[in-house]
């Protein structure tokens, strides 16, 4: 498993990441989103969450 990244964290490589818990574990209805290169990552939807490459 990947290490879980920070939100808004930048020049993150491409691809998808899923939305985690604050110490990489499962959430309900996690949010996945794709970024490309050079693309900040987004904010989570509740505070302290996490994302990690998929």
């Amino acid at each position: 498993m990947s290490k879980p990244i920070k939100p808004g964290t930048d020049n993150q490589q491409p691809g998808r990441y899923e939305e985690r818990g604050p110490r990489g574990g499962q959430v309900p209805k996690p949010r996945t989103v794709e970024i490309d290169r050079g693309d900040r990552l987004p904010p989570t939807q509740e505070p302290n969450r996490t994302w990690v490459k998929k």
